[in-house]
């Protein structure tokens, strides 16, 4: 298809984490399905925003004529892996009345007197949205498990209850695409580096990103197993390589094109006499 020209493969299944995913065996500087240089994904990216655009639209159409359905883009990373790029880039580039946005900070006072989901519950996407976390349900078992923040029986109740919570939000109409950005602690380095190096970059910089940051082999280690928990047909995982920002933005376009189109879109018809009403307003 035109939109995804230069890439040999469906994205989606070259990153599809499946039984057998290991984190380590993903190399965050590769390209995978896509042999061209920044140049050329540059140029898809720019020509896939038309396509991603118009597949939104029919979206929110179908819902102003009765349809339930909505995509909910659940974003999860290592700091400086460029969540917010994926977010200005791919999702920017569809109308914003469209899309419902939330990042997910540490759970309120207020908040943690309900079950973790309680609060994502709420910020689900409704008809014809679509829906972009920027951390989510998941940081409920990343920092638990790392920081020690919560029984390990308890993380292990919480990989069902995740499991259980977007099956539901499936059958309830709500499309569910889980994109891990995968950086490496060389490319973090480096990024953590030019913001401090960097006037206007200083408010991105905080001195908990080293303590996390030591704790590196850990996050791997959380991501893998909560991929591994929870990525399942109706919910997948992928795992994008992310050292190159321009791939990853790609990728993940495609991945939401190859999403909504499998959702077979397509315009309301008119619910009222056309040529009627070209006529009337010819005479208006």
């Amino acid at each position: 298809m035109a939109h995804r020209k230069g890439f040999d493969a469906d994205p989606r299944k070259l990153l599809l984490a499946g039984p057998d995913f290991r984190l380590d065996a993903v190399d965050p500087r590769s390209t995978p399905g896509f042999g061209h240089d920044k140049a050329a994904g540059q140029a898809a990216l720019g020509a896939g925003s038309g396509v991603l655009s118009e597949l939104q639209e029919k979206l929110f159409a179908e819902s102003r004529h009765g349809s339930g359905i909505s995509l909910l883009l659940i974003l999860q990373a290592m700091d400086t892996a460029r969540k917010g790029g994926i977010v200005r880039h791919v999702v920017g580039t569809v109308d914003p009345q469209g899309v419902h946005h939330h990042a997910f900070k540490a759970p309120t006072a207020a908040e943690k007197r309900h079950d973790f989901l309680w609060r994502i519950a709420r910020q689900l996407p409704g008809p014809g949205m679509i829906g972009v976390f920027d951390r989510s349900h998941y940081e409920d078992v990343l920092i638990h498990r790392v920081r020690g923040l919560s029984a390990t029986s308890e993380i292990e109740r919480r990989y069902g209850a995740i499991s259980a919570f977007e099956a539901d939000a499936v059958a309830s109409g709500t499309r569910v695409v889980k994109v891990m950005l995968h950086i490496s602690k060389k490319e973090q380095k480096k990024r953590l580096t030019e913001r401090l190096n960097r006037r206007d970059k200083f408010w991105k910089y905080a001195p908990s990103d080293i303590e996390e940051r030591a704790l590196w082999n850990e996050y791997q280690a959380a991501y893998e197993t909560a991929i591994e928990r929870t990525s399942t047909p109706d919910a997948p995982w992928y795992v994008v390589p992310a050292d190159r920002k321009w791939y990853a933005r790609l990728a993940v376009q495609e991945v939401l094109i190859g999403t909504l189109e499998d959702m077979q879109l397509s315009w309301p018809p008119a619910h009222f006499d056309v040529e009627a009403e070209k006529k009337r307003l010819a005479d208006s």
